[in-house]
């Protein structure tokens, strides 16, 4: 398993355009994504748990993947949120 911590910079936070980009982006591997924010965690493929979270701008995010191509779906789900929400 393969972790990142992360700053969501997004001004408007993961608002439903932004949640519906991650989520699109994590069901294009096939490990097993997590998203950890304070004490919730929730699978990283469900817009529905990801929405729940109401991650604002400036909060900590925990990135987990969890399978054969963890390494690569954990930087690009970095880099998306990092620099193209």
């Amino acid at each position: 398993m393969k972790e990142a911590r992360l700053n969501l910079k997004n001004e408007d936070g993961l608002h439903a355009r932004a949640a519906a980009l991650f989520v699109r982006r994590a069901n294009q591997y096939a490990s097993d994504i997590t998203v950890i924010v304070e004490d919730n965690e929730i699978n990283g493929k469900s817009i529905i748990g990801l929405m729940s979270l109401g991650i604002y701008s400036g909060q900590e995010v925990t990135l987990q993947a969890d399978g054969n191509d963890e390494e690569e779906a954990l930087k690009d789900l970095k880099k998306l949120v990092e620099e193209e929400l």
